[in-house]
């Protein structure tokens, strides 16, 4: 028997129907995939949604405690929302009639990204983020969304370092 629960996707503030939605987990290979993700949706006159997931272990510093008060999520959501908003303002500024949404959920990227795929026109992934395993093919989010999302999914490779 399993013990595994389902994404708390109530969380979510429900994305515009026919969105890009993109994952962005603050690695440079995700700026990549965001910076794809804007030039599509621009082409396409597609509303983009920008998400990020955390944990307790990867909520940025500082954020769920400040001054000796716990946070709570929905503050620690904002505060990661704010990160994200701030990492993606260059890409925003190349693609001004782009209209992005951002979102930020507690949970694990894959179960956030497939739930959010239901309403999604696409999803756009990097091939490997910050799990670690550099020798794997497809990390383990971007394989999850390829085999299981509601809706296509761009995987963006690693730009090849140059010799």
């Amino acid at each position: 028997m399993s013990t595994k629960s389902a994404p708390d996707t109530a969380q979510l503030e429900p994305i515009a129907s026919g969105s890009i939605v993109v994952g962005h987990d603050g690695s440079v290979d995700a700026q990549r995939s965001l910076e794809h993700a804007f030039e599509l949706a621009d082409k396409l006159g597609a509303p983009l949604c920008v998400v990020r997931t955390w944990s307790i272990d990867t909520a940025p510093h500082g954020t769920l405690v400040d001054f000796g008060i716990v946070s709570s999520f929905a503050q620690v959501s904002d505060k990661v929302c704010a990160l994200l908003e701030a990492e993606s303002k260059a890409a925003a500024e190349k693609h001004p009639s782009v209209g992005v949404a951002y979102r930020s959920a507690f949970g694990h990227p894959a179960e956030i990204l497939l739930a959010l795929s239901g309403e999604a026109r696409m999803l756009v992934v990097g091939s490997r983020g910050l799990g670690g395993f550099r020798s794997v093919l497809l990390g383990s989010v971007s394989e999850r969304c390829v085999r299981h999302a509601e809706c296509p999914v761009l995987v963006v490779r690693p730009k090849k370092a140059r010799d």
